[in-house]
Parts: C-alpha cells; sequence; structure tokens
C-alpha cells in the first residue's frame, strides 16, 4: 500500500478489522519490520489521541518516531503553484516535501479544515500537496474532509461489540459552542457504508453533510425516530455544510442523555464536551466505548502502518 489517505484506501474492511484485532492481541509481533526506519508526524494542528496512538503504534513497530508541531515550529508553507511569495509564506510544500522525505520513510500529516473556504478545503492543499511531492508514504492523521484513522478504529470497536447480524448504527449530530470540521462524520459516514448494517443519520435541518459523501444512507431529522432500536450510537458535532462552517444551532434538545441512548452503546472520538454533547451519566456508565475506541487508534494506525511498511522496498 503506497498511501492511506482516505477510507477508501482499504480494500477490504472486514480482512482489515480482522487483522487488527489480532495485532492488537500481540501488538508486538512486528517489532522488526521498522527496524532502521523511520516515521515523521507533523501536526499543522492541536492532538492528543491521534499524536499518542500513531506514535505508539510506530514504536510497537520498531519504527523511529521524529514529531513536529509545524503550525508553531515550522516555516509557514505555500502551497499555490505560481504564488509571488512576498507575503507571509516562507517556504513552498514543493520544498518542504522533498527535504522531508529525505529524514524518514513514512510522513503523517494533520491539518485541519479552515472552515472558511469550502473550495480549498476540499481541495486538501495540505495532505493533497504532501502526496504530490513527497517521495515517501503519507498517511492522513486527518485532514479538511476525513479521518480513516478515526473511522478504522470505530470499525474495530464496532465489531468488538456487535452481537447481531445487522446492526442499527445511528449517527446523531449533537450541539457544540464552535464550529467543528466534517472529517470525522464524513469517514464514519464513508466506513459505515462498507458494513451490513441499518445505518441513519440524524441531524437538524440545515446540518447536511455534503451529499456525494452521504449518497444514499439514509437521513432522519427527527432524533427521537431515528434513535429507536438503535444498537450503536455515535455522538458528533458538525458545522453547516451548504452554509459552510456556520453554527447555526446550539439546541440542547439535541444533547445526547441515557433516556435517549436507551440500550444502545454510546460512541465518540473525543474530545467530548461534558453535559453539551453527552451527559455525565452516559460518559461515565457502563454503555459508553469511548474510551475503548480510542485505544482501539493504535492499533488501527498500526495496521495502516504495518501495510505500509510491508510495501517498502
Amino acid at each position: 500500500m503506497k498511501h492511506y489517505l482516505s477510507i477508501k484506501d482499504i480494500d477490504s474492511l472486514p480482512d482489515w478489522v480482522a487483522e487488527a484485532r489480532t495485532l492488537k492481541e500481540n501488538p508486538l509481533l512486528f517489532q522488526e519490520l521498522g527496524t532502521n526506519k523511520t516515521i515523521c508526524l507533523l501536526f499543522f494542528n492541536n492532538s492528543l489521541r491521534t499524536r499518542l496512538s500513531t506514535q505508539k503504534a510506530a514504536i510497537n513497530l520498531g519504527l523511529e518516531v521524529v514529531v513536529m508541531n509545524f503550525g508553531n515550529e515550522g516555516w509557514a508553507l505555500e502551497f499555490e503553484d505560481g504564488t509571488v511569495m512576498n507575503q507571509n509564506k516562507s517556504e513552498h510544500i514543493k520544498e518542504a516535501a522533498q527535504v522531508i522525505s529525505q529524514y524518514c520513510d513514512i510522513v503523517a500529516i494533520r491539518a485541519f479544515a479552515s472552515l472558511t473556504d469550502k473550495t480549498k478545503d476540499e481541495a486538501e492543499l495540505v495532505l493533497n500537496g504532501f502526496t504530490k511531492y513527497a517521495t515517501v508514504p503519507v498517511v492522513n492523521m486527518e485532514s479538511s474532509v476525513g479521518h480513516p484513522l478515526q473511522a478504522l478504529a470505530d470499525a474495530i470497536t464496532l465489531a468488538e461489540h456487535n452481537t447481531k447480524a445487522r446492526p442499527k448504527v445511528v449517527l446523531s449530530w449533537a450541539p457544540h459552542p464552535k464550529a467543528l470540521p466534517h472529517a470525522v462524520a464524513n469517514s464514519f459516514v464513508e466506513m459505515m457504508q462498507l458494513q451490513d448494517a441499518d445505518f441513519v443519520i440524524t441531524q437538524p435541518k440545515g446540518y447536511e453533510l455534503d451529499p456525494d459523501i452521504t449518497k444514499n444512507t439514509k437521513i432522519e431529522h427527527d432524533q427521537q425516530k431515528a434513535l429507536q432500536d438503535a444498537d450503536f450510537v455515535y455522538v458528533k458535532n458538525w458545522s453547516s455544510y451548504n452554509d459552510y462552517g456556520k453554527v447555526l444551532s446550539q439546541d440542547p434538545v439535541w444533547m445526547m442523555t441515557k433516556e435517549k441512548l436507551d440500550k444502545a452503546k454510546f460512541m465518540h472520538c473525543l474530545p467530548v464536551r461534558r453535559n453539551v454533547v453527552v451527559e455525565d451519566a452516559i460518559l461515565d456508565g457502563n454503555q459508553s466505548l469511548a474510551i475503548e475506541q480510542a485505544n482501539n487508534r493504535t492499533y488501527a494506525a498500526q495496521l495502516v502502518l504495518k501495510k505500509i511498511l510491508k510495501s517498502l522496498p
């Protein structure tokens, strides 16, 4: 596998999930794969789970890890071609990506959406810039429109807890005081489209995700109706897609409560705002899978890195 940029890079989700679960049983089994090899983790935005889990995954495979918080440690990068660089950008992606490639065998990138310019966000300037000009494999640690490592961890978690041939899984929007990107929701939708499940998205009107991603997925604006008989409920906020990046509503009625959750398992990518997105009773109870999802981030990343290492010359 050359790169891991989106869920579409997974050739067989059931096989990947099964392999990740096997890795989880013996995380150090392939430690020799990364011997004498280096991964660079470049963060243009903050991180907790992504940084630590990807670093742990790399260590489990014997990789040396170099971490750089590019947002405040590196030169400001220019991504547009033909630009006269007489403003605040000091280095072009063409040089930066090639130079970084000389220092590592794999480069992983985390760069959020601006939520101000839909066209530029969907162009994935940072991720695609590195993919175009780097000479080593690139891993997406969350980009403007996708978070495929999180979605793979979510698939692992679902498989570990599912007891039905065709479970009902609901992705429910929740209120949040800030405008948040669509990346986690987008990749979760794409991952669920590969599952044999009764999958429903529920959100207030005006919060529809990119129709090119949701496609024929069922959308229900009545949260209570959507949650009926759910086995898993994934709760996440995202800003408006059509009125791009805007917070149209902070309606507290959409917060997930124990009463609404009923017997379903609760899922969230974290971090989460308690008693805004979800009430304490869920997070502190035995229905929450959020901590297990965070743990599975290591094995999702480790599987991706393992596949890339095996493809290296």
